[in-house]
């Protein structure tokens, strides 16, 4: 079902590079053994280590995005309920590397996208990620990073979703989806202060460790507006059956409460499956998510 492939890296980056840069600017860091751990849009990740991260943008965006996360995650992290990767070290460029990149905590799991729904306990997820992003969500100051692509009015979407739509002709059931899209867009649209958002919430950015959730990880994109977007998590995360649970967790964590929020939620879950299944041609773990989810908002 995906047409195109993740973005292309605009700077190589090596273990040894990496090693490079520790052994100049944290010597402590050095001697530490380097392992390559994953790529992921905008960083690449290298396990420093037993107990630390390197978090390396491999492309501009990155670059600009990771410098957020140094500003904010390590005033955000002390009043979250669950564990975060915030800068505990920061790099700048050097030798022949161009950008910042930071040093965080390695958070002990693997990627929900990875296990099959039945292995979870839906129950304690659902606590988790509804309290988690209750906690999240406060009113955020006039300075958090503006993001052009999460926690807008939904229908400033609506491009998007036709050209992915477009792009996956044939593949997805598109009355279906545009039926579905129709119905969020009735919902009213988000009246409230700006809240402090994830910004790129899914099941890949959310670790488990023996079926309970561990962490939440890659704030690369967190931002602030209609808390909607992060609430799609739901349909990419959990059975129906367990949505109210997560709704009533979030609410008590200090989520703001109304039906028109989880229409808008619907609606953002629709709109992030079909850019999952559009551009992740190389990148299973996130094809599997937008199936899912897909299944999930039109079932």
């Amino acid at each position: 079902m995906a047409a195109n492939r993740m973005p292309a890296a605009d700077v190589d980056i090596s273990a040894d590079l990496v090693r490079r840069l520790l052994v100049s600017q944290h010597p402590d860091l050095g001697r530490l053994p380097v392992e390559f751990l994953a790529n992921g849009w905008d960083n690449a990740l290298f396990r420093l280590g037993t107990e630390l991260v390197v978090r390396m943008p491999r492309r501009q965006l990155g670059a600009t995005i990771i410098e957020h996360e140094q500003r904010w995650l390590p005033s955000l992290a002390p009043r979250l309920p669950l564990p975060i990767p915030y800068p505990e070290r920061t790099g700048h460029s050097a030798l022949g590397y161009p950008y910042s990149w930071s040093v965080v905590p390695y958070i002990p799991g693997t990627p929900a996208a990875d296990e099959e729904p039945g292995d979870l306990d839906s129950a304690a997820v659902a606590a988790a990620v509804g309290g988690f992003l209750g906690a999240l969500h406060v009113p955020a100051p006039p300075d958090a990073p503006a993001n052009p692509f999460r926690g807008v009015p939904l229908a400033g979407r609506a491009p998007n979703l036709a050209a992915n739509l477009g792009l996956l002709e044939g593949a997805v059931d598109r009355d279906l989806a545009l039926r579905s899209w129709e119905s969020a867009l009735a919902a009213p649209g988000y009246d409230g202060p700006p809240r402090w958002l994830h910004g790129d919430l899914h099941p890949a950015n959310i670790l488990v460790l023996d079926g309970q959730v561990s962490g939440v990880i890659d704030f690369g994109d967190i931002t602030s507006g209609d808390p909607a977007t992060d609430l799609a998590v739901a349909w990419m995360l959990l059975p129906p059956a367990w949505h109210g649970a997560f709704r009533a967790a979030y609410e008590a964590a200090g989520g703001p409460p109304g039906d028109a929020l989880w229409q808008r939620a619907r609606g953002w879950a629709l709109n992030l499956a079909l850019v999952f299944l559009a551009h992740s041609a190389d990148n299973p773990q996130l094809r599997r998510v937008g199936r899912r989810t897909l299944r999930a908002v039109l079932g």
